[in-house]
């Protein structure tokens, strides 16, 4: 499915999780301890100060949200109110200003509107993947806040997260590195934890993972999260269950196919610690889920000098996986797809519709 944009074409089903430059962006500058209007700009290039706080003292923030079309032309967007809510909680932690709902808000729709035409059609397999930010600004040299903070919400068109279409199994291989401390930043959505993962994804891939797994910093026996998603897990005894920790994103997606799983499957969901060499036995399917990711299955872990099976008795002897993909993480990512692009009904009020 091809369309042309500017005199350019665009192959929706080609795309990749990468940037694509688009017409317009929202901004809005605080300062003086208020935030102004906000507005549109049609470049994507940013002139800082080079003393900015989100320079040297990674003083940012930022979000992941999608828009998608519906077969009826609607655009959607998935619990926006909680990217809004995780994102003043991020600012919270590195003394930033809260952006405010109404103005977050503001210019995420303006930014979906004003780009209407790189909105991938439904049934493409694509979206517009939606890129609020925050980061501090202006001449600085002291470790101390920025002085003035810019919002900043860009979109791009992208495909799946991971190389493979649609809900194809992954691996993960466990990292002898540490994401982050309970008590630090591990929970908030800042740009400085991504940062100090890029050694173990690329480790990871060097083992013939997709992604790094960690696990807690204190004792290293408990699941925390993949580099880039969080961790879903079907046990033997019909439950989901996912880690409970003080060092992993609250994940949206996550928190919401809990529920899904809870109220649509009728399975007993629990948030708890995950020992994953004394549980890993009776891991029946596991999935790594996220805004980018949806939902990934995940086949077989890398860990203590081996690759092993998730349910490998299941699986059969080859330990790469057999590729099927569990009934569970199925119908969940079918839910969750099927919600979020307007084909299943729900009563949550989840959806939120941006008028163009």
């Amino acid at each position: 499915m091809e369309r042309k944009i500017g005199g350019k074409a665009l192959n929706w089903a080609d795309l990749g999780f990468e940037y694509v430059r688009t017409d317009w962006r929202f901004s809005a500058r605080w300062r003086d301890g208020q935030w102004g209007e906000g507005k549109l700009l049609d470049c994507e290039i940013m002139p800082l100060h080079e003393g900015s706080p989100a320079l040297h003292y990674a003083q940012e923030c930022f979000e992941g949200m999608k828009a998608q079309s519906a077969r009826d032309g609607r655009v959607l967007l998935f619990r926006p109110e909680l990217n809004s809510e995780r994102l003043k909680q991020a600012a919270g932690r590195l003394l930033m200003p809260e952006v405010p709902t109404d103005l977050f808000m503001r210019g995420v729709e303006t930014a979906v509107r004003e780009n209407r035409e790189w909105i991938p059609p439904f049934g493409s397999g694509a979206s517009l993947y939606v890129r609020p930010m925050l980061i501090g600004v202006g001449d600085n040299l002291g470790l101390r806040p920025a002085k003035e903070f810019e919002f900043r919400v860009f979109v791009s068109p992208v495909g799946p997260y991971y190389k493979q279409a649609g809900l194809a199994p992954i691996a993960l291989a466990v990292s002898e590195m540490d994401r982050a401390a309970p008590h630090g930043t591990g929970n908030f959505k800042v740009g400085a934890n991504y940062a100090g993962g890029l050694l173990a994804t690329r480790k990871a891939q060097q083992q013939g993972a997709s992604e790094a797994l960690y696990l807690d910093a204190a004792e290293r026996r408990y699941i925390d999260e993949a580099g880039s998603a969080n961790i879903l897990v079907v046990l033997r005894d019909g439950s989901l269950v996912t880690p409970r920790s003080a060092a992993i994103l609250p994940s949206v997606t996550r928190r919401s196919l809990m529920q899904l799983a809870a109220d649509r499957l009728g399975m007993p969901t629990t948030e708890r610690p995950i020992d994953l060499r004394a549980e890993f036995d009776d891991f029946v399917e596991m999935g790594a889920c996220g805004t980018a990711a949806v939902v990934s299955p995940i086949a077989r872990i890398w860990f203590d000098g081996a690759w092993r099976a998730v349910n490998r008795k299941e699986l059969g002897d080859d330990i790469k996986g057999s590729g099927v993909v569990g009934s569970v993480m199925q119908e969940l990512y079918d839910l969750l797809t099927g919600i979020q692009q307007g084909e299943i009904a729900e009563d949550y009020g989840w959806i939120h519709e941006v008028k163009l």
